[in-house]
């Protein structure tokens, strides 16, 4: 009996995760839940909210994108799931979707001077980021952070991709690794 599939895109904050993520739903032809976009829509419902690292929204989040993605796969839809959680946050996330899906991981990896020119830009480009995010605040602990980001470890088909300029292996090879149909 087929059923869906989850394509899992993390990797730390600014790696390229959420194109990556559009993209490949795109290719495959099924819907991204972004978790960062899911946020940025409670913060649209919070007007005067400040951002920070263990704020509110960020503890709503959580539940909000699992219980999304679980949504979507009890009712048969393929789905690609990003968000920049390591490995404690998705191990226990994912784990009880394992029985409704097959689980595909794609993990992005950059060097940490490509992060912070890409966190720096998508704040000048985007207000919605300083208003829900705080990477900025943090932009000088990127490099740690990068460096010592814990990827996401399942007992299940994985790739490593370099984000850094282009995606390595290709965009058709990853929406290929990522469509590949599953049965039960």
């Amino acid at each position: 009996m087929a059923f869906p599939s989850l394509i899992v895109v993390s990797g730390p904050p600014g790696s390229g995760k959420t194109t990556l993520a559009h993209l490949i739903a795109q290719g495959v032809g099924c819907p991204a839940i972004c978790r960062d976009e899911l946020k940025e829509g409670m913060v649209h419902a919070h007007p005067g909210f400040v951002p920070g690292p263990v704020d509110e929204l960020n503890l709503r989040t959580l539940p909000a994108f699992f219980g999304v993605v679980e949504y979507l796969l009890r009712a048969g839809i393929t789905v690609v799931a990003e968000a920049a959680y390591q490995d404690k946050l998705w191990r226990p996330g994912l784990t009880p979707l394992l029985g409704l899906a097959a689980v595909r991981l794609v993990r992005c990896r950059v060097d940490p001077d490509t992060v912070a020119a890409r966190i720096r830009r998508r704040y000048e480009e985007n207000g919605l980021r300083a208003a829900a995010h705080g990477d900025l605040d943090h932009l000088a602990e990127v490099r740690e952070r990068t460096l010592n980001f814990d990827p996401i470890t399942l007992d299940v088909p994985t790739v490593d991709v370099d984000t850094t300029e282009g995606y390595s292996p290709t965009l058709p090879e990853l929406i290929t690794f990522a469509g590949e149909r599953a049965s039960r």
